[in-house]
């Protein structure tokens, strides 16, 4: 129960926008640079002006309008970890479960070791009720990387490997001292390239729909008068299995299967 409260406490904290000055203030450089390269019709200034009146909605508590307003930012094409993180707390607090959930697991695929988003994202996971998808174990241990580092480190690990084949190759002196190290260096290259590979698979096919609106009746069809299947409710998250038009198959996390409208649901790719 103590985990519970203290748990309680901080996302009260993290949600009610009570972030840390650095935080803040990364957010804001953030915002300015990438709306220097990303501004169409609207320039740095109309970007940071934004974010401060967006910033000050939430403040006053009118967090659909705070909401609105990041929105419109990230709309320039502007991204952040920390202004979808902004955005996400407003939705939340502003009643949008599903909303809440798609836009913090964005900010996740740019920040995957956030320990505060991950923390708000599981809080508000906790409050969707009825049927839903959940992380798999090797799905948050392969989560911890975002696609570039993964790729980075990927490429470190393979050139320092292919250096020490040649070094032994142009000092045969060194093979018994690079023995050792060589192995271990193989070894990792060759983990790190596979879980890069899984990674990369799950990113691009994987696809999942979150629910964005109360009470969503999965068809048997993808048409209006198919024949109900299930429902679910706002906030669950659900695996894409095929698209057709303007409607999505989806399974639950019982493993039911139904069609959704695409406006009822936001479709996100893959960790």
């Amino acid at each position: 129960m103590k985990n519970q409260i203290r748990g309680s406490e901080r996302e009260f904290a993290q949600i009610n926008g009570k972030l840390e000055p650095t935080h803040v203030g990364c957010d804001i450089i953030l915002i300015l640079l990438l709306g220097l390269i990303f501004a169409g019709n609207l320039s740095a200034a109309d970007v940071s002006a934004d974010f401060s009146a967006a910033n000050k909605l939430y403040a006053e508590g009118k967090f659909a309008d705070a909401a609105a307003g990041y929105e419109k930012i990230l709309q320039t094409g502007a991204q952040s970890p920390a202004l979808l993180f902004n955005d996400a707390n407003a939705e939340f607090k502003a009643g949008h479960l599903g909303r809440a959930i798609a836009t913090y697991r964005q900010a996740e695929l740019l920040a995957p070791r956030d320990a505060e988003l991950r923390a708000n994202l599981a809080f508000v996971r906790n409050q969707v009720q009825g049927a839903t998808l959940r992380d798999r174990f090797w799905q948050k241990w392969f989560g911890t990387l975002t696609l570039n580092e993964g790729g980075v480190l990927t490429a470190v690990l393979f050139w320092l490997m292919c250096a020490l084949l040649v070094a032994r190759q142009i000092r045969p002196a060194l093979v018994p001292k690079l023995k050792g190290v060589t192995r271990i260096l193989v070894v990792l290259t060759l983990c790190s390239a596979s879980i890069l590979a899984v990674q990369t698979a799950n990113h691009f096919s994987a696809a999942t729909a979150v629910v964005i609106a109360d009470n969503v009746t999965a068809r048997s069809g993808p048409f209006d008068d198919a024949q109900s299947a299930f429902t679910v409710r706002d906030g669950a998250e659900l695996s894409v299995l095929d698209r057709h038009d303007d409607w999505v198959q989806v399974a639950d996390g019982a493993g039911k299967t139904g069609w959704v409208s695409k406006k009822q649901v936001e479709v996100l790719p893959g960790a």
